[in-house]
């Protein structure tokens, strides 16, 4: 390993033991939002420090192995020739592991998000996969002890949805879900099919970091439509009373949000307010990222809701992901919520885009 990166290591070891004596000081435990920063940092540093630590003991245990080889006792060689290259391989597994680790730390990965699923080409059909894949992503965000909030959602013809939004709230939420964004195809024979024909229809995902409110773009009321209206559909008691329903159009961009799933107009547009605030801080990344070729081309792509990253074939029991070349035969489980199968194999290959960007760089060897 490189001098550079265990002296970064190092440091990142003296900033664990920091941030451990930190978090017992009764002023840092007072101050709740200091308190879940320095945590949040703590728990980021452990999995490295443990890692670095294990590493560490790998190494002594490979030269002290290499010592005995050297050595005259014949007993001694053989027992090293026999433990030395299994030594070896968890040496490297230790530095391949502190690697990614070390990769740099989007700070908009612990974040919760925002989740938008719209039906796209397919009429009903496609209203239907809609309501199949947020109830896919539900049993997803249970499995992860996370949490589901409803922003906003508009219901097909036939069941499904035109369009729904929701809050995801829990830790990293962002960080997993960022990989769905993108359009999703699926191929089955729909309900409303008589003659047993598949047909292909298509929704698109894109999903948003919450912005917190310290960070969230400036906004000129002068910018803002705000209009109420009458709640309708699934929501609640209150729906069909009050105009509570809110839809906010920002002018300068175009970009419109309603929200009608919360109590009243204020909860609404509080609501519609933060989806809006991530809407407008994903617009200023794009365009800081349009000259950002290894971004652009890399596994995100460009975050595009056009760009097709999936394809579900009912029939043929498939999930395909075309961002790797990922084909599934398991797509009963998948819809029931094991997301992961397809998450870990994407996420793995991104990280190793970033290795590979870094090493290119000359900052990882």
């Amino acid at each position: 390993m490189q001098p550079d990166i265990l002296r970064k290591l190092e440091a990142l070891e003296e900033r664990h033991q920091e941030v451990e004596q930190l978090l017992s000081q009764s002023e840092i435990i007072a101050d709740l939002d200091k308190f879940r920063e320095l945590n949040r940092e703590y728990s980021r540093l452990q999995e490295t420090v443990e890692v670095f630590r294990a590493y560490r003991t790998a190494l002594e245990d490979v030269a002290e192995l290499e010592r005995m080889l050297q050595g005259p006792d014949a007993d001694l060689k053989a027992m090293a020739e026999e433990e030395l290259e299994p030594t070896r391989k968890t040496l490297d597994e230790y530095e391949h592991k502190l690697q990614l680790l070390l990769l740099p730390h989007d700070e908009k990965d612990d974040s919760d998000c925002f989740l938008e699923i719209r039906a796209g080409t397919g009429g009903d059909e496609a209203a239907l996969f809609s309501g199949d894949l947020f109830r896919m992503y539900s049993k997803y965000v249970d499995a992860k002890g996370w949490h589901l909030e409803i922003v906003s959602q508009s219901e097909g013809e036939v069941g499904g949805f035109k369009e729904i939004i929701c809050k995801l709230t829990g830790e990293g939420a962002y960080g997993y879900m960022k990989f769905e964004s993108g359009g999703h195809r699926v191929q089955r024979v729909p309900v409303t099919e008589t003659q047993g024909r598949v047909h292909t229809s298509a929704c698109t995902v894109m999903v948003l970091p919450v912005i917190p409110p310290a960070k969230a773009p400036e906004i000129n009321p002068a910018d803002l439509r705000v209009d109420t209206y009458r709640s309708s559909g699934a929501g609640g008691q209150h729906i069909n009373k009050t105009d509570s329903a809110i839809r906010i159009t920002h002018l300068p961009t175009g970009i419109v949000v309603e929200c009608q799933d919360e109590r009243s107009q204020h909860q609404n547009r509080a609501r519609a307010m933060e989806v809006l605030y991530s809407r407008l801080a994903k617009l200023e990344d794009d365009k800081r990222n349009a000259e950002a070729d290894a971004l652009r081309h890399s596994i995100l792509s460009s975050g595009d809701r056009s760009d097709r990253i999936r394809t579900y074939n009912f029939p043929q029991s498939r999930v395909t992901d075309h961002r790797i070349n990922l084909t599934l035969y398991r797509i009963d489980e998948i819809m029931e919520g094991a997301l992961d199968l397809l998450l870990q194999p994407v996420i793995e290959q991104y990280q190793a885009e970033q290795l590979a960007a870094l090493a290119s760089q000359g900052s990882l060897q």
